[in-house]
């Protein structure tokens, strides 16, 4: 699945017009209005919107360079990577459709757009995974849909290894 087959793009966080957007989680809203231009700036997270038709925001994410522990990573994941005690990861901080999109499978769209970003920029930024941070547990069931798995004894932080990934856009 690509942005071509759809009437979407995806664009790095830049002046758009951020006012309307309304996913339903506050601290979501607030987030993308307030702050997203400000950690953009400071290099602390990458937010990438995506614009329908008309250049609205319908939704966004957040990536930024992450570190994970080795003993936090699945067995499956963790098996085939050396013993470091941490290992380079990319953390998909944020993720959110606007409410009025609800049922359009755009939530997958931009995951999708996150994770090809991600193994895109691997050739560049070594990263064995994406790391996950659901809000809630409906986000927590998402991510379980779409291959993440739990880290062990951290039910909202989920993860998808890189070689899952590439299998996806292979």
């Amino acid at each position: 699945m690509n942005a071509a087959s759809v009437p979407y793009s995806f664009e790095p966080l830049a002046g758009h017009d951020r006012s309307a957007f309304a996913c339903g989680n506050a601290a979501l809203d607030t987030y993308l209005r307030s702050q997203a231009s400000q950690d953009a700036k400071r290099k602390v997270a990458a937010p990438f919107v995506m614009l329908d038709p008309h250049r609205r925001i319908v939704g966004y994410y957040t990536l930024s360079a992450y570190g994970v522990r080795v003993e936090e990573l699945p067995p499956e994941i963790s098996r085939r990577l050396p013993k470091y005690p941490l290992m380079p990861a990319t953390l998909l901080g944020r993720l959110a459709v606007d409410r009025a999109q609800r049922g359009r499978k755009l939530g997958q769209l931009l995951l999708m757009d996150a994770l090809y970003r991600s193994w895109k920029n691997t050739v560049e930024i070594a990263s064995v995974g994406v790391v996950a941070e659901a809000i809630d547990e409906s986000a927590r069931d998402f991510y379980l849909h779409h291959q993440f798995i739990a880290l062990p004894g951290q039910a909202r932080k989920l993860t998808i290894g890189m070689e899952t990934i590439r299998k996806l856009f292979a």
